[in-house]
């Protein structure tokens, strides 16, 4: 049988994932400071941190619509 669909957490869960993505983003511009890398590992990294801001938009809207709830 099928476990209920418990969200009492996902506001939690949602915080937790922001900031590992902001740990994310950080790491890694301090990895493209602090070493030398080919431009286009530079824009590959750059495009990666860019996806990762946007799912952080996505996640807070999330949290936004879990709260309204």
């Amino acid at each position: 049988m099928a476990k209920p669909d418990n969200r009492q957490d996902n506001v939690q869960k949602l915080q937790e994932m922001i900031q590992n993505t902001i740990g994310n983003i950080e790491a890694a511009e301090e990895t493209m400071s602090n070493t030398h890398m080919s431009e286009e590992q530079r824009h590959k990294v750059e495009e990666k941190n860019e996806r990762r801001r946007n799912s952080i938009e996505s996640m807070r809207s999330e949290i936004k619509d879990e709260a309204r709830k």
